[in-house]
């Protein structure tokens, strides 16, 4: 035996295709997620990331680790939470809150005879840090302060256990509350005390209005019992092929009520699909009443 073959192999810490295709069919069948050869190198920057996290020095050996437990591998939810994308602002396409005040809860509240007390609950499906949880309850409270009996609860759902600790906290930067109102923020966020973090953080009164759970969109049951008057799925389906979409839509209309609204961002579109929705405005549909 030569001295060469004495020497190790080295560490693979750079992400090959056969790995990537690998890795990534596992994330479309567990999560529905495309991921296109074009996204190799942002998996393996993220996977890199984690790596030193755990102090694991080759792609070998984070394998093992992910697979170490099978489907319950705790390792599973952390891959998850990495390679899942978490962007959202507050505010963010504002038409739709403009439509859900002006149009959709007056409708609601006039076809269901809602003069008195009226719960109104929405779910905000792929929340991510729960900006768009807190602009809902924003908008909501500023309806309730002029509609007698009016009340609310929201329920935030997203696949990343991290980004679900970062949407309870509710701590953002100034640079991300820029898209506030000024009259909004002083109303519903507190700045730090310490003026230099330049952090905020929603108000308890709304932070209350707004409870948290992890949800993967790919599973056949989502655990949820209760109904929605409104239903905001924004920016998700776009990391889904069609059968996916008209899947995860069709789940998520059980708990849509009749004539409930369901609002999908600009950029998405329902054409082709078998749901039980109409179109009623710019990527707004409600659900098709059930015939007598």
């Amino acid at each position: 035996m030569d001295q060469a073959s004495l020497v190790p192999a080295p560490k693979a810490t750079t992400l090959d295709h056969r790995r990537f295709t690998r890795l990534s069919e596992i994330i479309t069948r567990e999560l529905g997620i495309r991921m296109p050869p074009t996204k190799l190198t942002m998996l393996e920057s993220r996977l890199q990331r984690r790596m030193r996290e755990l102090e694991i020095t080759s792609l070998d050996e984070y394998e093992a680790h992910l697979f170490e437990g099978g489907p319950a591998s705790g390792e599973l939810v952390h891959f998850f939470d990495i390679v899942t994308t978490n962007k959202t602002d507050f505010f963010r396409e504002p038409q739709h809150f403009d439509y859900l005040v002006k149009k959709a809860l007056p409708t609601l509240a006039g076809e269901n005879g809602l003069e008195d007390a009226w719960n109104f609950k929405l779910w905000c499906a792929g929340c991510s840090s729960g900006q768009e949880v807190y602009t809902l309850g924003m908008t909501l409270s500023e309806y309730a302060a002029t509609r007698r009996g009016f009340s609310f609860s929201m329920l935030g759902t997203d696949i990343s256990t991290r980004i679900l600790q970062q949407a309870q906290r509710a701590i953002y930067t100034e640079e991300m509350i820029a898209p506030v109102p000024m009259e909004v923020r002083r109303k519903y966020l507190l700045r730090s005390a310490d003026k230099a973090q330049r952090l905020v953080r929603v108000v308890p009164e709304l932070r209350a209005k707004a409870r948290f759970g992890r949800l993967n969109f790919m599973d056949r049951e989502y655990g949820i019992r209760e109904e929605f008057d409104v239903i905001f799925f924004r920016n998700v389906m776009i990391y889904f092929d069609k059968p996916t979409q008209e899947a995860v839509i069709n789940r998520m209309c059980r708990n849509l009520r009749s004539g409930g609204y369901l609002f999908i961002s600009h950029s998405e579109s329902l054409t082709g699909l078998e749901v039980p929705l109409e179109v009623v405005g710019n990527s707004v549909f409600r659900k098709k009443r059930s015939k007598l």
